[in-house]
């Protein structure tokens, strides 16, 4: 771990009485974490006497020759007896106050635990971007003078210089060079670390300069993330006769406002300038001051919503969720469209109105325009959006929102989890089984469901987790392991387990306690409950699921990429006026270009992948482009390997498939949406409304179209080719592909009119299709499950993957043999490699993997990171990704 001398479990972060006060000698010194790469331990400041720090505060320090963001972490009566008190430096000043209540630091020295990563790399993650800032050093001539009259302006400046006709003859050459650089530059300043680049040994010459007190040293503050602060008018006064006709109309606009008005806003109403508002002033009448705006995500204008009826499952679900008053688990278990939302957003009303607030994670920021309309609707003002779409300032004000106490929905994605909010009564995973929950890079490769289980227990909250296709380790941990089917009404029990009653309750071993190094020590119980919620509203029945085999028609002459089910399909979507739905496994035009005279395929330059055909618009350039490194060229009109002219584009991608549409049914319109289409801000919304609003019969897209979106008016849902799902090296292709289809599937039929879904596919007898037809997670979980078991693999084993990466090929794979090797001398796991990755190259770097399997019921005598991390060259990087979800 990042410290190995300091037990941070034993820390006071937030006591008040410790805080240091002007005039007092109790506390005159503070340890703290630096944000500083490479800088692992804790160090001493002094305490200036202007300044009230407690633990958990936010500072600015000085370190070395920079001004870093800090954490405080414990305040000292002493500092270190081997420190020399004149060493000591002092505290800079407090960039936040007081983020880190003591739940909240344990949750992050947790993680940390956990995922074996720094604490600073925890923090990075937890903070908004912009608050642990980073200054740099920065030259620049004294009194921005010029050469020939310059030297003896700065102080310390030599008589020798001053007394010369050419101050410069007496500079070295590189002296001269950094001078002659800052003499070009308008402002006759520049970074240090420019400087560096600019010159070789610049620091000589930088050092003779300050010598000869040509040019000064400075420190350039962090860029900090600030509060955007905006200019408002004030009422003070009541309105006298002594104004004249014009001021008193100024006076009694701003008053028909309530007396507060921003500064634009009030010139552009009034239709006045500042010098008449400023005479005002003067007078007393009003006061013009700086005020704070909040930047948050604005959505649109919204009518108020009111709480729905529910179902007798949805009630049963409610009622439950309800009567907890501290941490459980809860899976709420309900097939696509049978209202889960409904029931989160009636568990978190009480909540609110008892001053508590509620934290909804959501997969993909593609699934927040929507879910936030409905939150707003119901709970106005009261939600925030939170996600790294957001502006770094939007991301501030959000996060320091949070801070101040009032009861509020938060709503985000994976990152969100941490999200300050006091006085937490509820966290909600939606679509828990979603795989974008877990962060593979860079570190701290969480799991934002672990994090939310190990926080609710901080917290003393319940954890919902809501799902159509949960995932197999939350369905083993209920204590279901498929016993039952998700058709059972929620109050029958969870599992034949002992034949609990409603909500069954379990105890499961929970790891959260671990901490490197160590075994399982601490069994720590938890309760759980299983809520069933099988029917749609209004007894919709879920969507039939036509399976066609695209062999048979190839066979019969079909050589179009759409079956001729679907066709008809589409057809009938159009002449009925109605919406569908086509799922693509991938974006862009073609998975490949290969020539058909000699079998070459294009390639990336820095990857082991072959490059996707793009289509930008009618006449631009054809660009072939790399899904890994982002790698594009323009597509050739010979084979670079044997000059033939025969380049075939192979696979469908979204665009290939747009453009089959419009050359197959030219009255069809439709809208792409995958990662091409949504890259700028606010476009999930606006591509999202577009089709709500009838603009379109079809959403053409990729995963995101999986997501929990409900769209009421779509009837038709089409898979294009499922198979992309199904043929993937890597243990949970099967499960992945099984949730994938039937969430696309469940799009279809919510509203009044019934749905229809078409899977077309070259292996119709695969075990994922055969359950995907029958909407049965019950026989798939169960048989996914016996695979597994005999494996050895989650939920009955676990994981954990070593990555290694580096420019050489050569020594990543030495590195991970020796890694290995050291690894093996320790029985209690089982070692897996190393071996290349599935794609041995991605952006010229080389990758190779280690896996370690072991029991999930006790972790094993683990062995100590530090050590293993030793063992990496500089040149090779090393991130150890606890229960991975991606081994590919």
């Amino acid at each position: 771990m990042y410290i190995n001398d300091i037990n941070l479990s034993r820390l006071v972060v937030s006591e008040p009485s410790e805080s240091y006060k002007s005039g007092e000698t109790v506390n005159r010194w503070v340890e703290v974490l630096v944000d500083c790469p490479g800088s692992t331990g804790l160090f001493t400041y002094r305490l200036p006497a202007q300044l009230e720090i407690k633990p958990g505060d936010i500072l600015s320090v000085p370190f070395g020759a920079q001004q870093l963001g800090a954490i405080a972490i414990r305040l000292l009566a002493q500092p270190n007896i081997d420190l020399p008190p004149e060493k000591i430096r002092e505290v800079e000043d407090i960039v936040s106050v007081g983020f880190f209540p003591s739940a909240y630091w344990e949750l992050l020295n947790r993680v940390a635990a956990y995922y074996y990563t720094p604490l600073i790399q925890v923090i990075r993650v937890a903070l908004p971007p912009g608050l642990l800032g980073r200054s740099q050093r920065r030259i620049r001539l004294v009194g921005g003078g010029k050469a020939g009259g310059q030297g003896g302006r700065g102080a310390g400046g030599s008589r020798y210089l001053l007394g010369s006709a050419d101050p410069l003859a007496f500079l070295t050459p590189t002296a001269r060079q950094v001078w002659e650089l800052l003499q070009g530059q308008p402002a006759g300043d520049y970074s240090f670390v420019y400087l560096q680049q600019k010159v070789k040994s610049a620091y000589r010459g930088i050092r003779e300069l300050l010598r000869f007190g040509l040019v000064e040293s400075y420190l350039e503050p962090p860029r900090l993330t600030r509060p955007k602060l905006q200019k408002a008018v004030t009422l003070t006064g009541t309105i006298d006769q002594e104004l004249t006709t014009r001021q008193r109309e100024i006076l009694e606009v701003l008053r028909r406002h309530g007396g507060e008005l921003w500064l634009n806003e009030f010139l552009q109403i009034c239709k006045t300038t500042t010098s008449t508002l400023k005479g005002l002033e003067e007078k007393g009448y009003i006061v013009i001051e700086e005020r704070e705006v909040l930047r948050t995500e604005q959505g649109p204008t919204l009518i108020g919503d009111s709480a729905k009826s529910l179902t007798t499952a949805q009630a049963s679900a409610l009622e439950t969720i309800q009567t907890l008053d501290e941490f459980a688990q809860v899976l709420l278990h309900g097939v696509t469209g049978s209202g889960k939302t409904e029931v989160y957003l009636q568990a978190i009303a009480p909540l609110l109105n008892q001053g508590k607030s509620a934290l909804v994670l959501v997969p993909e920021i593609g699934l927040t325009p929507q879910l936030t309309d409905r939150f707003r609707a119901r709970f106005g003002n009261k939600v925030s959006v939170y996600h790294s779409a957001l502006s770094d300032g939007e991301r501030y004000d959000t996060w320091r929102q949070m801070l101040t106490g009032e009861p509020q929905v938060v709503i985000g994605t994976r990152s969100a989890v941490f999200a300050p909010l006091p006085n937490l009564g509820l966290i909600i995973l939606d679509e828990e089984h979603d795989s974008s929950f877990k962060q593979d890079s860079p570190i701290p490769t969480y799991h934002a469901r672990t994090v939310a289980l190990w926080r609710a227990e901080l917290e003393n909250c319940p954890l919902v987790l809501g799902s159509a296709t949960p995932s197999l380790e939350t369905w083993v941990s209920v204590g279901r392991q498929g016993s039952r089917g998700a058709g059972e009404q929620g109050s029958r029990g969870a599992g034949e387990q002992g034949g609990r009653g409603a909500g069954g309750e379990f105890v499961t071993p929970d790891f959260s306690l671990l901490t490197p190094n160590s075994s399982l020590s601490t069994q720590h119980s938890f309760r759980t409950h299983y809520l069933s919620l099988p029917e749609r509203i209004n007894s919709r029945p879920l969507p039939p699921v036509e399976i066609v085999d695209m062999r048979q028609e190839l066979q019969q002459g079909n050589r179009s990429i759409f079956s001729r089910s679907l066709q008809a399909a589409l057809q009938e979507l159009q002449e009925r006026k109605q919406q569908g739905i086509l799922f693509i496994h991938r974006r862009g035009h073609s998975t490949f270009v290969s020539c058909r005279s000699c079998g070459y395929v294009l390639e990336c330059p820095h990857c082991d992948v072959s490059l996707a055909y793009h289509h930008t618009e009618e006449k631009a350039p054809e660009l072939l482009r790399c899904h890994y490194c982002n790698y594009a060229r323009s597509h050739p009109k010979f084979c670079p390997d044997c000059s033939s002219p025969y380049l075939k584009f192979f696979g469908s991608g979204t665009q290939r498939v747009t453009q089959e549409l419009a050359r197959q049914f030219r009255d069809l319109k439709f809208i792409r949406f995958d990662s091409d289409t949504t890259r700028n801000k606010g476009s999930h919304r606006t591509l999202l409304t577009q089709f709500a609003n009838g603009e379109a019969h079809l959403l053409v897209g990729t995963q995101m179209l999986t997501k929990g979106l409900d769209l009421p008016q779509v009837t038709l849902v089409g898979v294009v080719a499922a198979d992309g799902l199904l043929n993937l090296s890597d243990y949970r292709a099967s499960e992945r592909a099984f949730q994938t289809l039937t969430q696309v599937a469940g799009r279809a039929g919510r509203g009044e009119d019934p749905g229809r879904v078409i899977v077309q596919t070259y292996t119709t007898e695969h075990q994922v299709i055969a359950a995907v037809r029958s909407h049965d997670y019950q026989s798939f979980s169960q048989a996914e499950l016996e695979q597994r078991q005999a494996l050895n693999y989650p939920p009955y084993g676990r994981l954990i993957l070593l990555r290694l990466s580096s420019l050489d090929p050569i020594q990543v794979q030495n590195t991970a043999q020796i890694i290995a090797t050291a690894l093996s001398t320790e029985e209690e796991f089982e070692i897996l490699g190393p071996a290349p990755a599935s794609i041995l190259r991605v952006a010229n770097r080389y990758r190779w993997q280690i896996l370690i399997k072991f029991a999930p019921d006790a972790l094993p005598r683990l062995p100590d990171w530090e050590e293993v991390r030793s063992l990496c060259p500089s040149s090779v990087s090393l991130t150890i990704d606890v229960d991975p979800l991606n081994i590919m």
